[in-house]
């Protein structure tokens, strides 16, 4: 006998509305905790009111939650197996001829098309609303740049002038930088030029430092008012580069890699990115292979807490290897493609096998 629309449905339901419920609970603590924390952060400031600190908490947390979007899958499911088990609904459904297989089915469907919304839907919306949330964040905490870091933001680009290292203390706003230094290299990858200048502004086709001081092996160190470097970058490929990839929608993340290759510049993070994007579903169909495996015979066996133990722990275990995976391909060690998409394809295999063994072996 195969699973009917009926019983197919009613299963789908109780999979959503568990992993829903789970997920809203999540959402609220983590909100909560963002806005207690945002309010101990501001309580000596002026020109912050309660309000606008709970606007900004959502506008961040939606790109926190979405980290959490697997676990949530993985809790749901165990939780929707478990009150099944415990109506004895799967024992009813087994003994009408209904496989495993089939009355899995439902949840794996609901956790495909959950990662399909959250990758085309919720990702785009919150990196929207991450962007958003920056901005505020720079008026109300008084940081006049973006996109930096203690490191600073480095440009690499190709022109006629030679090939050149350019590093920004800050990225300001419009096509305004602080605290430059540019290694400027002949085509033959021998030394020219450092650069070094206070301020620069990049315009159509050239950079233009500002105060620059000029350094080279065979003459000595030179001032400028104004110093030029050709480039074929522009403000927006550069202010790309140096941008969190979480602020980065999911529609926009091919354009951006193609124009910064194009640009010569680093795409590995956001190639990842998009990769891990496109794996995710099938990260949430592993999070429901993971529950199943450890949950159907809860009650036919006992042992209810070190299954459900086991089930946690299982999860974890896959979240961690992606997360490892996702480092190894950050550090150019392993392919962005391979670093996203073997955790998932393994941690499926796994529950694929685990089920196997308990239903067919």
């Amino acid at each position: 006998m195969t699973i009917g629309w009926t019983l197919g449905l009613y299963f789908a339901q109780r999979f959503l509305r568990t992993i829903l419920v789970v997920f809203s609970t999540i959402f609220t603590l983590g909100y909560t905790l963002d806005f207690v924390e945002l309010m101990r952060r501001t309580s000596e400031m002026q020109g912050s009111s309660a309000w606008l600190l709970a606007g900004l908490s959502l506008l961040r947390i939606p790109v926190v939650t979405e980290q959490i979007i697997p676990f949530a899958v993985l809790f749901g499911s165990l939780a929707t197996f478990l009150d099944l088990n415990r109506k004895l609904e799967l024992v009813v459904t087994r003994a009408a001829g209904v496989s495993a297989w089939q009355f899995i089915f439902p949840g794996l469907l609901v956790a495909g098309l959950l990662g399909v919304f959250a990758v085309t839907v919720y990702n785009p919306v919150a990196s929207t609303m991450k962007r958003k949330a920056d901005v505020i964040e720079g008026r109300l905490f008084g940081r006049n740049g973006v996109g930096s870091s203690e490191n600073g933001a480095w440009m690499r680009q190709k022109s006629v002038d030679g090939e050149a290292i350019i590093r920004a203390e800050k990225v300001l706003d419009k096509d305004s930088f602080s605290g430059l230094t540019a290694f400027v290299f002949y085509p033959d990858g021998r030394f020219m030029e450092r650069i070094e200048a206070p301020t620069a502004e990049l315009k159509p086709g050239f950079w233009d430092f500002r105060k620059a001081r000029v350094l080279t092996t065979d003459s000595q160190p030179a001032n400028y008012d104004s110093y030029q470097l050709a480039t074929p970058l522009t403000p927006d490929q550069v202010r790309a580069s140096v941008a969190p990839a979480d602020t980065v929608s999911f529609w926009n993340l091919p354009e951006l890699v193609t124009r910064l290759k194009l640009a010569g510049l680093e795409t590995t993070r956001y190639r990842l990115k998009y990769q891990s994007l496109l794996a995710r579903p099938l990260l949430l169909i592993a999070m429901v292979f993971v529950a199943a495996s450890v949950s159907l015979r809860f009650f036919r066996f006992g042992g209810v807490a070190r299954m459900v133990l086991g089930g946690v722990t299982a999860g974890f275990m896959l979240y961690v290897a992606t997360e490892v995976a996702e480092d190894l391909g950050s550090a150019g060690v392993i392919s962005a493609v391979v670093a996203s998409w073997t955790p998932a394809c393994i941690g499926s295999l796994l529950g694929v096998l685990a089920l196997l063994y308990q239903e067919d072996g």
